[in-house]
This record gives structure tokens, C-alpha cells and sequence, in this order.
């Protein structure tokens, strides 16, 4: 798949992997339409890659209003006719056990990790039947397989992969393109900003950022996932391996997920 003058939408553009995402694309060529709350970043991140020569535009989008995803599917039509490829990339994390945290925190992780992906879905969806492109939902290792302490970020990537997988049934004549993506741990903004359990930021991470995967790292990963057109992206040595124990031994997986997330510098488990 060439990517020169294709439109790719993605959501949480301003850092982290939305931000590699947003330049990787435009250095192939496409047009790219970026969605975030900070429109300041944003205006930042499209003044970079038009003094490149790339195509940009963007609008302030809360993933969590249905009307601002609407705004930002109105905006890739309104600059460039189209959609090619839409990524849900905005995205919350959490740490903190099930005894302990407040609900709202959960409903906060489905808001923003669910519903922003099916909110920006039902505006992309008939452009992209048309063009016969690409969604792409950013999940985690945490989708395949429950990861301890975050129960709500586990069960809001799990639902994301549900939707997603039903959608590309629903399409299956229509071709459509859906990719789940599931990256390992990335050295990216979204664990600083992991909420806690009364739902404050947890402002710094308890890992080791030297030994995760970068943003530049996933943005490669997914591009090439959707010039191939895959089902399911896994990434690394980590999310590989936790995609084959859990077919043959999904006790020995719960044993080994409790044991390292366990070991974290002031892990939440007992």
C-alpha cells in the first residue's frame, strides 16, 4: 500500500504514539488529519510537518464527545475529499487494584478507551467503506490477556478489540480493513498520566523507560501492519510470547503477569 495523498485520521495526535504516528505518515506522503484535546500541541505538530512539505490539518477533539469526533471526521473531509485510514489511538491507563480504586476511574478508562473509539468509528465508517481503507484500534498486551492493577485499562482495550473484531464481520464484503494493534510496554506520556485509584495522575512511572519499546518503534510496527493489511499486530518479544501462552497456559500467564507487575517499584499488589 502507498500512503502518498492517502487521508489518515488519528486520535490522540499530540504525543507520544499518536504524535510518531502523525509523523511517520507524513513522511510517506499522506495527508494527515490530527485529533487531541491540546489544539496548541496540535498547531505545533502541523506547522512541523507542513515546513517539511507534508499536509496536515487538525482540530481540538475530547474523544469522550461525540460531537467533537464528528468535528474531526468533518474536518478530514472538509481539507481532503476522504478517509483512507482511521487510528484510534487516544488512549488512559491506570494502576491501582480492584479493592482499592473508585469506580468513576473505570468509567473514565471506558469513556476515553471504548467509547472514543466507537464514537469516531460510526462518523469514519461510510468513508471508509467507500475507500475500502483501514481502522486501526492502538490496544495493548493488557487487551489479550487481563494485566493485574489495571482492571479497567484490561477490560477497555478488551472491549475495543471486541467491537473492532465485529466490525470487520459486519465488512466482511465491503473491504474494510480492521487491525487490532497491541503494543508492549511503550515508553510513552500515557503512563504518566496513568490515573490512580482515587483517579488523580500517577505523574511519574514505576519502569524502567530505557527498556520499553518508543513511540517512533510502534509507529513503524503499525504502519507496516496496515500496508500488509493484518488482523492483529503484535509487537516484540512480549506481546508474542503472551499471545502464544495464553492459548497452550493461561494459568502459567496469570502466574507470570501477577509475578512482574508484582515487582514494580511500589506495586499496588499485596
Amino acid at each position: 500500500m502507498d500512503f502518498k495523498s492517502k487521508t489518515v485520521i488519528i486520535t490522540g495526535a499530540s504525543s507520544g504514539i499518536g504524535l510518531a504516528l502523525a509523523r511517520e505518515f507524513a513522511a510517506a506522503g499522506a495527508n494527515v488529519v490530527m485529533g487531541a484535546r491540546s489544539e496548541d500541541k496540535l498547531a505545533e505538530v502541523a506547522t512541523e510537518i507542513k515546513a517539511t512539505g507534508g499536509a496536515a490539518a487538525y482540530t481540538a477533539a475530547d474523544v469522550t464527545k461525540e460531537e467533537d469526533c464528528k468535528r474531526l471526521i468533518d474536518c478530514a473531509i472538509k481539507e481532503f475529499g476522504g478517509i483512507d485510514i482511521l487510528i484510534c489511538n487516544a488512549g488512559l491507563s491506570m494502576r491501582a487494584i480492584f479493592d482499592d480504586v473508585d469506580l468513576n476511574v473505570l468509567h473514565r478508562l471506558m469513556d476515553v478507551n471504548f467509547w472514543g473509539t466507537v464514537n469516531c468509528c460510526k462518523y469514519a465508517l461510510p468513508y471508509l467503506q467507500k475507500s475500502k481503507g483501514s481502522i486501526v484500534g492502538i490496544s495493548s498486551v493488557a487487551g489479550l490477556h487481563g494485566l493485574p492493577a489495571r482492571t479497567g485499562y484490561s477490560a477497555s482495550k478488551y472491549a475495543m478489540t471486541g467491537f473492532l473484531e465485529t466490525l470487520r464481520i459486519e465488512n466482511l464484503k465491503k473491504g474494510l480493513h480492521v487491525m487490532v494493534a497491541c503494543p508492549g510496554f511503550t515508553a510513552s506520556n500515557v503512563r504518566f498520566a496513568a490515573l490512580t485509584a482515587d483517579g488523580t495522575s500517577q505523574g511519574e512511572t514505576p519502569r524502567n523507560e530505557d527498556k520499553m519499546m518508543t513511540a517512533e518503534q510502534v509507529a513503524h510496527i503499525v504502519m507496516r501492519g496496515i500496508k500488509r493489511r493484518k488482523r492483529l499486530c503484535l509487537m516484540e518479544y512480549e506481546g508474542r510470547l503472551t499471545h502464544f501462552i495464553k492459548k497452550f497456559s493461561p494459568a502459567l500467564l496469570d502466574r507470570l503477569f501477577y509475578m512482574v507487575m508484582s515487582r514494580e517499584p511500589d506495586s499496588p499488589l499485596k
